[in-house]
């Protein structure tokens, strides 16, 4: 094993593939298990969005209380345990205030865990591996969101229509994410790192943008824009549909790129480290914007190989590395506010990114959207080239 693999960076891994499994078991089908209880298309957007905005906000505030205490491994722990449990939770009962419950407390949990866990993995690495570290991290996590719609199709094809069923089975791989997390040892920060005032608002992350460096502002006013014009997923996987290809097709496509970005991700991690994280994401939001212009024409299945396959370098060159790098631009003692500031900030613009893509496309046609995305994305590698001039990625 690379030295640079440390035991928590493993195990955190190992977490987030199991976690990924049993949540990408799921989410192929939750619309369709939704419909089938009764919700209409505007309950489900409400119970998505409210789900999201939940996860959102909450990042900031509890990477901000992880730095304050001094301490990464609970939040890793009870964000993983929250959403293990909402999957068995969802197939109990059918009450929408029930699923509206249970939904939330899923996506609460990614809110309680993910700043903490990123720092985790930065406090495990120096800035000459944070590339590595958070590429085979997103590799790991990635390989996840393979295997569970895999795992769900397999499931369906000899159990047809049993969903509530494949969310009691999504428990069994999440279980075993929480029993990885109590391996996980905590690593004790230097005394001058912890606050002394356990208090935290739950707004109070916002506060770090005074505190934060120039390199870290520009950086992150890129990524936000950039994320206005970056839509869920959903939507490439909506123009399979709109060309006329079946759900296995469709679902065999995100399983392709989801395995494609888990085998790229620490490649191109290693790259960043060797290059330069600035230039490996110059280059993925270009591949990014090519990737969704041509998106906008294509009609055949070779197409959609083709783009889903580009799709996942650009994933590779941008999800991990993007946290490596704000985590690079941090100071230390404030690297889960620093993420946690970026991730709640983020979430709230995709969240206006899949709104405003929904309303281009039911306004105007699909191409369009994807058009207007992808120069998006092609003005932010300009500002990225251009406004970090001084590549200060190792600055701590």
């Amino acid at each position: 094993m690379p030295k640079f693999l440390t035991k928590a960076i493993v195990l955190l891994s190992f977490v987030s593939l199991f976690t990924d499994i049993a949540s990408e078991m799921l989410y192929p089908i939750m619309p369709i298990f939704l419909k089938s209880i009764g919700f209409s298309i505007v309950l489900i957007g409400i119970l998505e969005g409210l789900a999201e905005a939940t996860a959102g906000i909450s990042k900031g505030y509890f990477g901000h209380l992880s730095d304050r205490i001094g301490k990464r491994v609970p939040f890793v722990r009870w964000g993983y345990t929250m959403s293990a449990f909402s999957k068995p939770m969802m197939a109990a009962f059918i009450y929408p205030v029930w699923i509206f419950f249970a939904r939330t407390l899923d996506r609460l949990g990614k809110g309680v865990r993910n700043s903490a866990r990123d720092a985790l993995l930065s406090d495990e690495s120096t800035p000459e591996t944070k590339g590595k570290v958070f590429g085979f991290h997103r590799g790991m996590d990635t390989l996840g969101a393979a295997i569970g719609p895999f795992l769900a199709l397999i499931f369906l094809f000899f159990y047809p229509g049993q969903y509530r069923w494949l969310f009691v089975l999504a428990f069994i791989p999440g279980i075993i994410a929480i029993s990885l997390t109590w391996l996980i040892k905590e690593k004790k920060m230097p005394e001058r790192q912890i606050s002394k005032s356990k208090k935290v608002g739950f707004f109070s992350f916002i506060g770090y943008w005074k505190k934060a460096n120039t390199q870290y502002k520009y950086l992150v006013v890129g990524l936000l824009v950039f994320a206005l014009f970056n839509s869920s997923d959903v939507f490439l996987l909506l123009m399979v549909k709109h060309q006329g290809f079946s759900d296995t097709q469709m679902i065999g496509l995100y399983i392709f790129y989801n395995l494609l970005y888990a085998i790229l991700s620490y490649p191109l991690g290693w790259l960043a480290d060797k290059l330069g994280m600035k230039k490996i994401m110059i280059i993925g939001l270009l591949v990014f914007a090519l990737v969704y212009v041509l998106f906008g024409f294509a009609t055949t299945i070779i197409h959609f190989i083709i783009l889903f396959g580009l799709y996942s370098i650009y994933a590779s060159a941008t999800e991990g590395i993007s946290k490596a790098w704000i985590s690079n631009l941090a100071q230390k003692e404030h690297t889960a506010t620093a993420i946690g500031f970026y991730n709640s900030f983020q979430s709230i613009t995709a969240l206006l990114a899949s709104s405003i893509a929904g309303l281009i496309w039911y306004g105007f046609n699909p191409t369009f959207m994807f058009i207007v995305a992808g120069l998006g994305a092609l003005l932010v590698a300009f500002y990225l080239l251009f406004s970090m001039k001084h590549d200060l990625e190792k600055s701590r």
